[in-house]
């Protein structure tokens, strides 16, 4: 195999694995999407690959999640409205036509397969660093005084992405400033003041 030739390890084998997994799903989409033809193009075998993540559901998370990171810092513009509306437009670009299409068939899926059920399930139950950023722009607000204390759970935190989600879903377009305005105020904001702390 190749990969004995070029005798890749580690970080760099992975990487190498997860450049061909984005590839393949630019290429051919989630439906299409094999083990099989990401170990092809990445020059090794699917055992290799099948040592790193359990099935394709998962691999194409991990490439996912590589190619467009979560994070880019916390925006921090002094106001809360113009902190969510920076981080509804970053979860906007991050998602797009592909992300909407992963993740339908990710869930098709966990229908099937109740190992991508559970992972599906611990990725939309855990902390990311998409919820912590959220944490964080509430706690910010409610030190300048914009919101009064709030009790936030983890269903709350995951909102933002959860609403963009399904307007890509539901809407099957790019989410234009109006829209993710819309979101903000009619939706999110209101969420944020109901959810007074006892």
């Amino acid at each position: 195999m190749p990969e004995s030739k070029s005798r890749r390890r580690g970080a760099e084998l992975e990487r190498a694995i997860l450049d061909a997994a984005w590839a393949e799903l630019s290429e051919h989409g989630y439906a299409r999407f094999t083990v099989e033809g990401v170990a092809t193009r990445a020059g090794t075998s699917k055992p290799v690959l099948y040592r790193r993540w359990k099935n394709r559901a998962e691999l194409a998370l991990a490439a996912w999640n590589q190619r467009v990171p979560v994070t880019r810092g916390i925006p921090d513009t002094g106001s809360l409205r113009t902190d969510m509306l920076a981080l509804f437009t970053r979860i906007a670009r991050r998602t797009g036509n592909m992300m909407t299409e992963m993740i339908a068939g990710v869930m098709a899926e966990a229908f099937r397969h109740p190992e991508v059920a559970d992972l599906l399930r611990a990725r939309l139950t855990q902390p990311s660093p998409l919820t912590e950023t959220v944490r964080t722009i509430v706690e910010r607000a409610v030190a300048r005084g914009e919101l009064p204390p709030v009790t936030l759970s983890h269903r709350a935190l995951r909102t933002p992405l959860d609403l963009v989600r399904n307007e890509y879903i539901t809407c099957g377009q790019t989410l234009d400033e109006t829209t993710l305005a819309e979101l903000v105020d009619e939706v999110y904001l209101p969420l944020l003041r109901g959810l007074r702390a006892e």
